[in-house]
């Protein structure tokens, strides 16, 4: 083809007629784009780790069974209710009797992953201890200390 009739596909880039004054406005604009899309990439990525453990999760069976854990926020912290019980062949104990009932409060967050400060509830010995968590990918570790003793759980992920 020939002429003025020929549209380059590249043309976008080569339109140079106003150049001088389209540099100053995209150099004005430039700041202030890349000041929001900062801002954003941070809110998102303080979302995003926060709500990095909130979800359900499934403690380690014992000689009994399991539970469904569901952690969201509560109060400053994050907590931990208990939604569903399995029996150790993943069968659902609708009547089991502490459906509903905290097992994690209080935690409060020491960095994007980590969660200190915080109470667990032992319902099988019913007994309260001092507790932290951490996630790492699906995995929510979780701890509750007496004095020096501790145990420790690797949750995993259900939702």
């Amino acid at each position: 083809m020939g002429g003025s009739s020929h549209i380059d596909d590249h043309s976008i880039f080569l339109d140079r007629s106003n150049a001088g004054t389209q540099g100053a406005d995209r150099m004005k604009r430039t700041p202030w784009l890349s000041a929001i899309a900062l801002y954003t990439a941070t809110l998102t990525g303080v979302v995003s780790a926060e709500q990095g453990a909130l979800g359900t999760w499934q403690t380690e069976s014992s000689d009994k069974g399991y539970l469904h854990v569901t952690i969201e926020p509560c109060d400053d912290a994050l907590c931990g209710t208990i939604k569903m019980a399995y029996n150790l062949e993943g069968e659902a104990n609708e009547t089991y009797e502490h459906l509903g009932k905290k097992m994690v409060w209080g935690m409060n967050p020491k960095s994007l992953s980590s969660w200190a400060g915080g109470k667990i509830w032992d319902p099988s010995a019913d007994k309260t201890y001092k507790s932290k968590m951490s996630l790492s990918g699906v995995t929510l570790s979780v701890s509750g200390c007496v004095l020096m003793f501790c145990k420790a759980q690797e949750w995993s992920r259900v939702q």
